[in-house]
């Protein structure tokens, strides 16, 4: 018999014990995909959840107008002005830099603002792979969050120092791709 959602238990965060920093990263698809259930399953225990993306910019996705339906619980906030140099990207770097730089400061007050059980940092590694954010920056925050709260970094290349920090790392590999046979990302599954 599955519970109603009433019935779900809702966690004390200082019985939760010591918050993780989780860390989705790898060429492969779903880093953005397993770090968004993570953000399910904390907003289904009553916990506070802010997702941050970093780079993404203000191209449509999905998850955005599902994430919509489960505010305030779930908070997402979009800081990038897109993929740096790809497609439709005709923003300076100088852009691009500021943007990260912002977001970095903006997310780190919100980190340790007490106000939030989970914090999803979207796509912050490859604002660092990217060279739009330092590694030791991102390093001072992860060590300065509260110890209740868990920590989930997602993107492409995880610099080591911060693979070594974390409790969890899961390295998305990617053994095939519709793209490799010329299918184009399909709405509703990548996007």
């Amino acid at each position: 018999m599955i519970p109603k959602p009433e019935s779900l238990p809702k966690i004390n965060r200082f019985k939760r014990g010591k918050g993780l920093v989780i860390v989705n990263t790898g060429n492969g698809k779903g880093k953005t995909t397993a770090a968004l259930g993570i953000a399910l399953r904390a907003a289904g225990y009553g916990l506070k959840v802010l997702i941050f993306q970093f780079v993404k910019g203000s191209w449509l996705y999905g998850e955005l107008e599902s994430l919509k339906k489960l505010s305030p619980q779930i908070e997402i906030i979009r800081a990038g002005e897109g993929f740096v140099g790809i497609v439709d990207d005709k923003l300076p770097r100088a852009v691009h830099e500021k943007a990260a730089q912002t977001a970095l400061e903006n997310v780190s007050q919100r980190v340790t603002s007490g106000v939030y059980d989970v914090v999803i940092l979207d796509e912050i590694l490859g604002a660092i792979a990217g060279n739009l954010l330092k590694t030791e920056e991102v390093v001072m925050m992860i060590k300065g969050k509260p110890d209740y709260l868990d920590l989930v970094l997602t993107g492409r290349n995880a610099p080591q120092e911060i693979i070594d920090l974390a409790d969890t790392v899961t390295e998305m590999v990617e053994i095939k791709h519709p793209f490799q046979k010329g299918i184009y990302a399909k709405r509703g599954i990548d996007y």
